[in-house]
């Protein structure tokens, strides 16, 4: 394991009109576990089913209809604590959060106040450029979803989808330890990376599996420090909240947003109230939606129908032991296995499809080279082609097998360019394509230096020219790849003009 060493990134400063200021940023990412069954219901959380079609009569809340506690839902929140390295604990609880939920029928959510899953844990947050924040993960507790309520298919009335409704949810509390709205983005990119890893949640945004409630608020220079100090919440300012984010670009711009308006009243003397807001990426402002309520408000009290849960150490270890390696060992190992770089790293690890493809077309190769390969011709292509790393047509044993020919100099570096469009668009096997095609490398110095002669004795103005200026001899190289159909061996090429040129 290599010991990586990060530098704490500064702050972010807004310049107000009258004085500087600091953002200070808190966050609850809400994330769907990955489970065939609701938290409570026996009932199916595919995506995309009709409206309706997956509701039990739990989730209904039909009369006498009783909760019963789904085990792998809480196997998978005591997995991403394990990943998260939190405190398990043994004994947890569920509470009654009493709140008008027009897509809840029970009319109350059951969720964890008191007595959460987990405890306190960490996650490095990688900012580039050798910058890393550490931030602390407070507690995370599960919880059920609600329903969607639908209001643009009719002009008077709503309507309400209670697939959702039920599904478990992890809740993601951090401290207020975020400090800018590229950390605040790069924290849900890595919680999203490690909860892929360890296949407790898709992490896929777009459907709303992933989303964050995002706490901002502002303070002058040096009072963050005093809070730090103190755990006293008097030095930062009062915190809005900005419900349901679900993309990292909003999340960046709402975060910018609030804060503005936040330095904007503080400096007209007025003074910021508690509130939930809602960001608006058409107008770029965000907009009140209700008070911020507090713990009291919910009228919370432990759930008469379910009993807590204990659960016994040797299976949390048990689970422990059976963990995929998570991306920042992984990261680790590839850079030292592998010799590659920090970005290269990054990049190959950002999702573990990558980092499988890339680990079976290093395995026994030279890993920088294989690096090059994934990232810049596969990675691009792809990327060109709006696909990802699953969609690719090229297979890890094909690029594989295309890395060989250049290392055993069968081909060329153009070559292998050729030969990996051959592959892309048509398949097939790049040792057989570059038999049968013909595309093999002239390796015969004899041949080359047949070539090179001709071009000497053709071009004798330009040998002059090149004699007296060696960087010249750039162009008898071109010329020899060129007269040989790019298959020459550019390392015997440039041996042999510096030779002739030279005597």
């Amino acid at each position: 394991m290599l010991d990586l060493t990060y530098e704490t990134p500064k702050p972010k400063v807004i310049a107000g009109a009258k004085h500087d200021w600091e953002l200070v940023i808190g966050m609850e990412v809400h994330a769907q576990v990955s489970s065939n069954a609701k938290l409570f219901s026996g009932a199916s959380t595919k995506f995309g089913a009709e409206p309706n079609s997956n509701v039990a009569f739990v989730d209904a809340a039909m009369p006498g209809m009783l909760p019963v506690i789904n085990e792998y839902c809480v196997e998978q929140a005591v997995r991403t604590g394990l990943g998260l390295k939190a405190e398990i604990n043994l004994f947890s609880a569920f509470d009654r959060k009493n709140y008008f939920y027009p897509d809840l029928p029970q009319g109350y959510q059951i969720s964890q106040l008191y007595h959460p899953i987990v405890g306190e844990g960490e996650v490095l947050v990688e900012l580039g450029n050798g910058l890393a924040r550490n931030v602390r993960v407070e507690r995370i507790h599960m919880e059920q979803d609600a329903g969607k309520s639908i209001h643009d298919m009719d002009p008077n009335m709503s309507f309400v989808d209670l697939n959702r409704t039920g599904v478990c949810l992890m809740e993601i509390v951090s401290r207020p330890d975020i400090r800018s709205p590229e950390e605040a983005a790069a924290y849900i990119a890595k919680l999203r990376q490690i909860m892929q890893y360890l296949g407790t949640c898709d992490g896929n945004m777009q459907n709303g599996n992933l989303r964050a409630d995002v706490n901002v608020s502002i303070c002058r220079p040096g009072q963050y420090e005093k809070y730090q100090e103190t755990q006293d919440f008097s030095h930062l300012g009062t915190r809005c909240e900005i419900k349901n984010m679900n993309s990292m670009r909003f999340i960046q711009q709402a975060i910018e947003v609030e804060a503005r308006r936040q330095i904007a009243i503080v400096e007209a003397g007025g003074e910021v109230e508690q509130e939930t807001r809602l960001y608006d990426p058409d107008k770029g402002e965000t907009r009140s939606m209700r008070s911020k309520e507090e713990a009291h408000d919910y009228r919370y009290f432990p759930d008469p129908d379910l009993l807590p849960l204990e659960i016994e150490q040797a299976w949390v270890d048990d689970i422990a032991a059976k963990l995929p390696e998570l991306p920042d060992d992984k990261k680790s190992r590839f850079m030292g296995d592998f010799g590659l770089t920090d970005y290269d790293a990054s990049v190959l690890t950002a999702e573990v499809e990558s980092a499988t493809y890339f680990e079976e077309v290093a395995k026994g190769r030279d890993g920088k080279l294989a690096a090059n390969w994934v990232i810049n011709e596969l990675f691009g292509r792809l990327k060109k082609e709006d696909h990802d790393i699953t969609d690719s047509p090229v297979s890890p044993a094909q690029l594989g097998g295309i890395i060989d020919l250049i290392t055993s100099d069968a081909i060329s570096g153009k070559i292998a360019k050729d030969l990996f469009e051959i592959v892309y668009t048509e398949g097939g096997d790049p040792a057989q394509i570059v038999e049968e095609r013909g595309m093999k490398q002239v390796t015969d110095t004899g041949a080359i230096e047949a070539a090179l002669d001709e071009i000497i004795a053709a071009n004798p103005a330009q040998v002059e020219k090149a004699k007296v200026n060696p960087k010249l001899a750039g162009w008898f190289v071109g010329q020899v790849m060129k007269a040989t159909g790019g298959k020459a061996n550019p390392k015997a090429v440039n041996q042999l003009v510096a030779q002739k040129l030279g005597e």
